[in-house]
């Protein structure tokens, strides 16, 4: 388990259950929900529409053995069927905002009943930006909730009538592996449910999306050149485990995801032009587009691309190679500075 998050889980979890520190572990929670929740928008955003229905660990056991879309809806639905159904007893918010048709679901239950190539064409028919936004009204939802709660609250039992709410309700499907949720959910108090499923079930589902994320973009760079258009190395980026590069449809650059459309200008003006990277454009020494514009940091990959240009790719990585056993260092600028000049010097004295 990701450490930040179980230390953060960890602490709320003692806060909560002390009246005088109640209120500080639900500020806790949500910061913790928080932060998990902008790991998964950051994937939705980032990450190509069949990324979303991929199976990359089809046959293993776990939570990473299901799709990107699966485990977003799976997280989701049982939320707010705890929250509106179990809890409130209210309407759900697939029902009342509409979203079962804006995200396309076949299904209303939490799909704990669907297996393998199921999986994957329930995954490929949803709308995985409404699906997103269904995560976001519900977490919003929830956490209304829970800035309502009082200390006294966490001791609140279920009854046989709200098992029996729950399973009118058909959003849990009668498959066995499926049904048991509804005794799991109504055989706990509130505080087991702010436990399970609140916090430790979306820790769990993050990480497995990581999981998939990260080995569809291990998938996506096999045999792929690892210069970046710009002159970086994605084998020695810090973001190495997160990016498929810019020449794959993976693409989670720092610098691309924040450009229109998640396009880096770099990668668009090489590809327009016909040419492998900037290191072959004759306007590379003052051209300013994209990264390279003053104030980006782009003089260090521009040093690089100079590199290239004078020694080539392979040059480069063994360069790399060295400067990484040297150095301690996340960033390529850490180590060469801002100045392509000196920056390109220090690189040819580490070949």
């Amino acid at each position: 388990m990701n450490k930040e998050w179980s230390e953060k889980n960890k602490k709320m979890q003692s806060l909560i259950g002390k009246a005088a520190t109640f209120r500080k572990g639900i500020d806790i929670l949500i910061e913790l929900r928080e932060d998990l929740f902008q790991q998964i928008t950051s994937i939705v955003n980032t990450y190509p529409p069949e990324a979303f229905y991929q199976m990359p660990f089809a046959k293993a056991e776990g939570y990473h053995s299901k799709t990107l879309a699966y485990s977003m809806w799976h997280i989701f639905r049982i939320e707010d069927i705890v929250v509106h159904t179990v809890i409130m007893r209210n309407s759900q918010i697939l029902f009342t905002e509409d979203f079962l048709e804006r995200t396309g679901s076949p299904i209303i239950t939490t799909g704990n009943e669907l297996k393998g190539d199921a999986i994957a064409a329930f995954s490929k028919q949803l709308d995985i930006k409404a699906v997103c936004e269904y995560c976001l009204a519900v977490k919003n939802s929830t956490e209304e909730m829970l800035k309502n709660l009082e200390y006294r609250d966490l001791k609140r039992k279920f009854t046989d009538e709200d098992k029996k709410r729950v399973a009118y309700s058909r959003s849990v499907s009668a498959d066995e592996d499926a049904v048991w949720l509804i005794d799991y959910w109504c055989n706990k108090d509130i505080g087991g449910l702010i436990r399970m499923p609140f916090s430790r079930h979306w820790i769990m589902h993050t990480e497995a999306m990581c999981r998939i994320k990260n080995k569809l973009c291990q998938i996506a760079r096999k045999g792929v050149d690892a210069i970046a258009y710009c002159g970086l190395s994605c084998n020695h980026c810090f973001l190495m485990e997160w990016c498929g590069s810019c020449r794959t449809k993976y693409n989670t650059c720092s610098y691309a995801v924040c450009c229109p459309e998640g396009v880096c200008p770099n990668a668009a003006c090489c590809k327009e032009r016909g040419i492998d990277g900037c290191y072959e454009c004759e306007y590379l020494i003052d051209c300013q587009k994209g990264f390279y514009a003053n104030g980006n940091g782009g003089d260090a990959a521009k040093a690089l691309a100079l590199f290239i240009r004078k020694y080539g790719k392979k040059e480069l990585s063994a360069v790399m190679d060295n400067l990484h056993k040297k150095y301690d260092f996340q960033k390529i600028q850490e180590i060469i500075g801002h100045d392509r000049e000196k920056g390109l010097v220090i690189l040819e004295e580490n070949r």
